[in-house]
């Protein structure tokens, strides 16, 4: 094994030192002014992500791509429509359905608050072929799955 390959133990120390430095600068991530009312918090942050990178979708749409329940976007949705961050709108081709986006008024402040994160994602991802990126996101799915496990946290 070479030198600066890590044992399985090693590894984990690394990241156990690691993982709280990196949820602790995601955290301190300023929200940017015209965001500071609105009482947004990290859940906020993956919705927004979704509709930005993404653009609108439904709410099924959307729990589906978080991995939570419908209710749960439900009440996400609601809650940032009722602040105007998002709007709802009546889908054209099915009217039963509702296709939810940021508001035009919001989507600056929503790119500025997410491009530090994004862009450092951009530099570790860049130099990496596509099955080095698969194992890095794989390996951080896991720990999560492995991790709610473990303590028995909720989905």
């Amino acid at each position: 094994m070479p030198a600066d390959s890590p044992t399985v133990e090693q590894g984990v120390r690394e990241m156990i030192l690691l993982m709280p430095r990196l949820v602790a600068r995601a955290k301190r991530t300023a929200i940017p002014e015209q965001l500071r009312d609105f009482a947004l918090k990290p859940r906020h942050l993956s919705l927004l992500a979704l509709l930005l990178y993404d653009g609108p979708a439904t709410v099924k749409t959307l729990a589906g791509k978080l991995e939570v329940a419908s209710t749960t976007v439900s009440l996400m949705v609601g809650d940032l429509s009722r602040q105007e961050i998002l709007t709802r709108c009546e889908d054209e081709q099915d009217r039963r359905r509702t296709i939810v986006s940021i508001s035009d008024r919001h989507r600056d402040a929503i790119e500025e608050w997410l491009a530090a994160g994004a862009d450092a994602w951009r530099a570790v991802l860049e130099p990496l072929s596509p099955s080095e990126r698969r194992l890095v996101i794989d390996a951080l799915r896991t720990y999560e799955r492995e991790t709610m496990k473990r303590t028995r946290q909720p989905d």
